[in-house]
């Protein structure tokens, strides 16, 4: 099973379902992460630097791969040439399951990275064509909460993370330039324990991350319904 974790911005990923990425790495899953964008600029960081942290908290997770593409932060857009090379990722490393931004968000890079990723997926499986890599269509895809929107939102499944929690944290404090030095962004953690204790209490457990569906999700295990 080959699972891509997709994301705007290096972070994003990590505080939106750094707990699954573990659990799933655990499991046994090849899992990758996908930045559309370096991240970059922002006042504490520079290319350099984010992408030393971004490698650091990827080797936290364990994850197989970390891949950045040369899109612009702030300013990325749903473009052909942004699908291309979301789709070739997903041929080349013939990703099965993907996860991405839940897209209801303030941060227009958010929403543009769903929405790239939606065409991406269509993209891949496209047989006459240019694009790298065998046709691939992955037959699952979920959303991830990673939103700058003030409300609460209403998940469609919860990934209990508490065993995984202290590990996907040290994966979030990794960003030194986004979250240690700069004095506007020093709660973040306090918001992300807040967060996924919410989401955890509302399936008994002490932690969890919501997971948003766009499509029917099938069982064939009926004993999943009782865990």
């Amino acid at each position: 099973m080959n699972i891509l974790v997709i994301d705007a911005h290096p972070d994003d990923a990590e505080l939106g379902l750094g707990g699954t990425i573990v659990k799933m790495v655990k499991a046994g899953y090849n899992v990758y992460i996908l930045d559309l964008t370096n991240g970059e600029p922002t006042p504490y960081g520079t290319p350099e630097k984010r992408m030393e942290e971004s490698q650091k908290a990827a080797k936290v997770l364990g994850v197989k791969k970390r891949i950045t593409l040369p899109l612009s932060n702030r300013y990325l857009f749903d473009t052909k040439s942004a699908r291309i090379m979301v789709a070739e990722v997903i041929r080349e490393h013939k990703i099965d399951v993907i996860f991405t931004h839940q897209g209801e968000d303030a941060h227009p890079d958010h929403i543009a990275t769903r929405s790239i990723t939606d065409s991406a997926r269509f993209y891949a499986k496209l047989t006459k064509t240019d694009m790298k890599g065998e046709p691939r269509y992955p037959s699952k895809i979920f959303y991830y909460l990673a939103s700058h929107k003030r409300k609460v939102f209403k998940p469609d499944l919860i990934i209990d993370i508490t065993e995984e929690f202290e590990k996907k944290m040290e994966a979030v404090r990794c960003y030194e330039s986004q979250f240690l030095v700069n004095p506007a962004r020093t709660r973040i953690f306090e918001y992300v324990e807040i967060t996924n204790r919410f989401y955890g209490s509302r399936i008994g457990a002490e932690y969890g991350e919501a997971i948003f569906l766009e499509e029917a999700f099938g069982v064939k295990d009926i004993s999943f319904l009782f865990k």
